[in-house]
């Protein structure tokens, strides 16, 4: 089943959980069911379908000085394609600083300008 079908096929709860994580970025499960306003037991199944259906992505942690889960984004939600112009990454990224009139800076807004 592919992201889009699963997606589909949530409930308004896993729906309201995705969009949840998705907006945060990643959230630990213990903060997740109170953002959620549900019982933490309801939270952790929406969680567990959610990872199920490949939506997110569940790692152990501990956070406050309790064990719990960072719910993150899966890789296929993250958009990667405003670091790139073609096939260059942005000279952005990196912590150099970048000198505009650099050839590699002035290819890349090339890049940009021509993609369709």
């Amino acid at each position: 089943m592919s992201a889009i079908e699963a997606e589909a096929e949530l409930s308004e709860d896993e729906r309201a959980g995705l969009e949840l994580v998705r907006q945060t970025g990643g959230i630990h499960q213990s903060d997740f069911w109170k953002e959620l306003d549900v019982s933490s037991r309801k939270g952790s199944r929406i969680v567990e379908s959610l990872v199920e259906k490949e939506l997110v992505d569940r790692e152990e942690t501990v956070y406050n000085g309790h064990n719990t889960y960072y719910i993150s984004p899966t890789a296929r939600d993250l958009d990667f394609t405003l670091l790139m112009a073609g096939d260059m990454l942005s000279p952005f990224i990196g912590e150099e600083e970048v000198d505009p009139n650099s050839d590699a800076f002035s290819q890349w807004i090339m890049n940009l300008a021509y993609e369709e």
